[in-house]
């Protein structure tokens, strides 16, 4: 057996006291306050912190790009083509009007109306409304997480400093903080859902299992140092109702979680997701499907049917886009949701970029690199609203009950609201998107019956 030195015995004993301190100050200001859902406010205080280094920088790399005459960022010039929201048949009476001679309304094939095609291919080219959604916002001001961007270029040595000690506070301090919280979170969830899964069903079992969620996750929360607003509370999910939500990241599931109590729906997972499922669904009545049932719409729309239909239930959590957002506009609701009869309960999400990007780009990360990023960004700062219930209307069917939840959606987080399909993000659009726009045209060519009959 081997003595320990006087300075090796220092060495431990110090390492000893800061784990202990470490830990302490953990279940004192952390892992207490979100068993009951309380805050001290020092998030708050390092956020207003952190934007007060951010203005700082950014107005020094300004100074210095006026200096050495560094081109400086124009939101003006990111590559977005300025277009009038007219539709097909002005825009190319337009045209017209500008270059034939002949009556606007003719029924006619027109030469100029190449041009028009041809403008519109080449917009579409260099602005891909739908590819640009699906990469990461470009940043008016410098968030000390990045010195690779082109516009934010070697200014000065405090600078280089300022962003050095920011990568030893992030790596060093926050991301091993963060890795304790998450992993404190995910095994209180397991061990504490398969307990409360013994207990006999009743409310003893639905308080607890609430209780348990909630604390949980907002264990998880404070895991990748969120600050989140909700607002309109008094319109938060019901039971036997469905929240529907835009999709930016999967960490939209603990946001929502961590202030309500949720059914989850999803694919059956195995490894550590698996065990997450497993001991979730036995104190709370989520909906899980297997692979191959994933596929079968009616079966699915069944599930969720019967589960809708028991209003002691608790509402069903789902994000019809059914893929991430780059959390600027929303697209495509999936129809499905919208079949059953059952009372939509819409929730706008938006993150605020400056202090860490939350949109996952699955094309480009996997989740393991996507989470490191999480938890290595400074914070995630996000407000969630609660809209008022929506049912829907007799005249209107699945898909435009879908598209008003989406534009009530997109109108309060200020996203932009698109007819596009997420799905297009690893497909090619669909021949019948082609076909409508042919029609539309085909329409203008031939015209009416009226107009055939004049001529």
């Amino acid at each position: 057996m081997f003595l320990l030195l006087p300075f090796d015995s220092l060495v431990v004993n110090l390492l000893g006291i800061s784990i202990t301190v470490l830990f302490t100050l953990l279940l004192v200001f952390i892992i207490v306050p979100a068993v009951f859902g309380v805050s001290f406010g020092i998030r708050r205080v390092y956020m207003k912190t952190l934007l007060k280094i951010f203005q700082w920088a950014t107005l020094r790399i300004e100074r210095g790009a006026k200096e050495k005459n560094h081109p400086l960022y124009n939101p003006s010039v990111n590559g977005i083509i300025a277009k009038e929201p007219t539709s097909l048949e002005e825009e190319i009476k337009e045209i017209r009007r500008s270059g034939s001679s002949k009556a606007l309304d003719a029924p006619e094939f027109e030469l100029s109306d190449i041009f028009y095609f041809c403008r519109k291919g080449i917009e579409t080219i260099m602005d891909d409304e739908v590819t640009k959604r699906f990469s990461a916002e470009e940043l008016e001001s410098w968030n000390l997480l990045s010195r690779t961007n082109y516009n934010f270029q070697y200014i000065s040595l405090r600078l280089t400093v300022l962003w050095g000690l920011g990568v030893l506070i992030r790596y060093c301090f926050l991301l091993p903080l963060r890795v304790a919280l998450a992993f404190t979170g995910i095994s209180l969830l397991v061990t504490g859902t398969t307990v409360v899964g013994y207990l006999p069903n009743g409310r003893c079992k639905e308080f607890l299992s609430k209780h348990v969620h909630l604390m949980c996750y907002r264990i998880c929360v404070r895991a990748l140092t969120a600050i989140i607003t909700y607002h309109d509370r008094e319109n938060r999910p019901r039971n036997g109702g469905i929240c529907v939500a835009n999709h930016t990241s999967p960490i939209d599931v603990i946001i929502l979680a961590s202030d309500g109590y949720y059914a989850m729906v999803g694919q059956v997972h195995g490894g550590l997701m698996g065990v997450i499922q497993r001991a979730m669904v036995k104190a709370c009545p989520h909906v899980w499907f297997e692979r191959s049932e994933v596929k079968d719409r009616h079966l699915v729309a069944k599930r969720l049917t019967e589960h809708v239909q028991d209003k002691s239930k608790l509402p069903i959590l789902i994000f019809p886009e059914g893929t991430c957002i780059n959390n600027t506009s929303v697209m495509m609701f999936k129809k499905g949701s919208f079949e059953i009869g059952a009372t939509v309960y819409p929730v706008a999400i938006k993150y605020d970029p400056q202090f860490g990007d939350a949109f996952w780009n699955s094309s480009k990360y996997g989740m393991v690199t996507y989470l490191l990023r999480m938890m290595t960004s400074w914070a995630i700062v996000c407000s969630v609203w609660y809209l008022p219930p929506m049912t829907r209307q007799p005249e209107e069917d699945a898909v435009q009950f879908a598209n008003r939840v989406k534009s009530a959606i997109a109108r309060q987080g200020g996203l932009v609201d698109l007819l596009w399909d997420g799905g297009l993000k690893r497909e090619k659009v669909k021949d019948t998107f082609k076909e409508e726009q042919q029609k539309l045209y085909s329409k203008m060519i031939v015209g009416n019956h009226e107009d055939r009959s004049r001529s």
